[in-house]
């Protein structure tokens, strides 16, 4: 997954779709995670994760599993693909699924917060998580050589690059949902709730 300049710049939140898929449901290792994305270095880093299939036994298990917006889960195959990118935006931390090889699943935990965020033309970020509704990127602030990354005012979400949503689409099809959050095309109609389930 390399960084390719497409345009225009658009950033998503990304999710397993609506499919008959299993997902995996982080345990308390999540409240850790998010500890850690909103106080920083103040509070240890993470380490590894533990988590449990939800949904239907008899349906596939997802690629692209968790739907936790700052707890991207991926399948190991997946991850391999993308490594060199992935690691750009931060480390890919073991996942424990009972039943599963102790390899089978990573965390991709996104160490780059950037200030991109045009403040005066977004929404007020949400007390308790910093959730914004409409969300405003200045376009000369992007990190486009990353493939994800986090902002300060909403640190418990992971954004994705255009580009690199285009690879995992390319790669999962239609088991992967991508909202769009904002895009500097004035057409293009972000999702009215990209962060909601």
């Amino acid at each position: 997954m390399s960084f390719v300049n497409s345009e225009p710049l658009a950033v998503y939140r990304l999710m397993p779709s609506a499919r008959n898929l299993r997902t995996l449901r982080p345990d308390d290792s999540l409240v850790d995670l998010k500890r850690w994305q909103f106080q920083g270095d103040r509070v240890p880093r993470p380490t590894g994760f533990a988590a449990e299939w939800t949904g239907d036994p008899r349906a596939r298990k997802a690629e692209f599993a968790s739907d936790f917006p700052g707890a991207p889960i991926l399948g190991a195959g997946l991850a391999d693909r993308l490594r060199e990118d992935l690691e750009k935006s931060g480390g890919l931390l073991p996942v424990r699924v009972e039943g599963a090889p102790a390899d089978a699943y990573v965390l991709h935990l996104v160490d780059q917060v950037v200030d991109c965020v045009d403040t005066r033309t977004s929404s007020r970020p949400k007390k308790a998580t910093g959730e914004m509704r409409k969300t405003v990127f200045r376009p000369d602030a992007l990190p486009l050589a990353l493939p994800s990354f986090r902002v300060p005012q909403f640190p418990v979400a992971v954004q994705w690059n255009g580009w690199a949503v285009a690879r995992l689409v390319e790669f999962l099809g239609g088991d992967i949902e991508a909202r769009l959050v904002w895009s500097e095309d004035p057409a293009a109609d972000p999702h009215p709730d990209p962060w909601g389930f």
